[in-house]
């Protein structure tokens, strides 16, 4: 680390105390500073493109953190300043790296589960909030907050089409006046239904995962998974039949299930860290970039359909 940047005087001696770096009070000191390659914006969401733009016009590489930007128009004129200079732009979607999103992916693209059909995902919780991020003037609420790691693990799960959008958004028990309460659907054809629940007014928090399938399902937390799933040529052949069952019931199979389940073996943080070694090796050895910026653009579009469906 060979800078940072905060306008807190205490958190500046911590800097140079702890990490033993470079630390600027002003902005404009840390973009001039020939020793800094690559700057992390994580300043507050309202200030990340004024940041970035800077940054990169300074001939910087640039992360900025989630979300990308305030809105659709903001994170357009970052990537148009990184075409610009030809500076390197990513944003720290690291939700990527998580292991349970990872094995989740990894077990859908294995087609054990058959066609899938939809995917829940519920990021539950009951907590009451009363920082920055509460407030709308600094591009608060668990739309802006939470919702840009939830939806972009979802637009992987999607593909590239356009989803249509459903949103509905609640204030709950926050003290500021941005939601907590976010529910989020998005549906493209040839692609699974996903459902997104994010919310500070859960009392009775649900699995953090649900996967239905034409062959099996899927649950579980970020911790651990489950999975269960069928084997087709198992199963006996069935015809269509119109005529009354012998036993005056329903048509039902024996099905013999196949059961699978995995344990992290990784604490969340550690995981993120390969957001980073995919980035050295874009930057040192010119692999492609893993986490575009049009890619977070993506994130960007749906959270402000989201915003202009639901204003709050």
């Amino acid at each position: 680390m060979a800078a940072v940047c905060d306008p807190d005087e205490g958190r500046l001696r911590e800097a140079r105390e702890r990490i033993g770096c470079d630390a600027h009070a002003a902005f404009e000191d840390l973009l001039a500073d020939p020793k800094v390659e690559l700057v992390v914006v994580a300043s507050p969401s309202h200030l990340h493109a004024e940041h970035t733009i800077q940054a990169l016009r300074a001939g910087k590489a640039v992360v900025c953190e989630k979300p990308m930007a305030a809105s659709l128009a903001e994170a357009d004129a970052m990537i148009e300043a990184a075409r610009q200079t030809g500076a390197l732009l990513t944003v720290f979607q690291n939700r990527r790296y998580s292991p349970d999103f990872v094995k989740v992916r990894e077990v859908i693209e294995s087609g054990v589960l058959g066609r899938i059909l939809l995917i829940r995902m519920a990021w539950h919780g009951f907590t009451r909030r009363w920082d920055w991020q509460t407030l709308k003037r600094f591009g608060g609420g668990t739309l802006n907050n939470t919702g840009p790691h939830a939806i972009d693990q979802a637009l992987q799960f999607l593909g590239p089409a356009e989803p249509e959008i459903f949103c509905d958004m609640r204030l709950a028990l926050t003290l500021g006046d941005a939601e907590d309460h976010v529910k989020v659907i998005l549906k493209a054809p040839d692609a699974p239904l996903i459902d997104i629940e994010i919310t500070s007014a859960c009392a009775y928090p649900q699995e953090a995962w649900l996967v239905m399938g034409t062959q099996g399902g899927l649950t579980g937390t970020a911790r651990h998974l489950r999975w269960r799933y069928l084997k087709p040529e198992e199963l006996p052949e069935r015809k269509l039949e119109t005529a009354p069952m012998p036993d005056r019931s329903y048509n039902r199979d024996e099905i013999h299930w196949y059961e699978e389940e995995w344990h992290a073996d990784v604490e969340l943080g550690e995981s993120w860290i390969g957001f980073y070694l995919d980035l050295y090796e874009t930057i040192r050895n010119g692999a492609p970039l893993a986490v575009t910026p049009e890619s977070a653009r993506r994130v960007m579009w749906v959270i402000e359909q989201c915003h202009r469906m639901c204003p709050v």
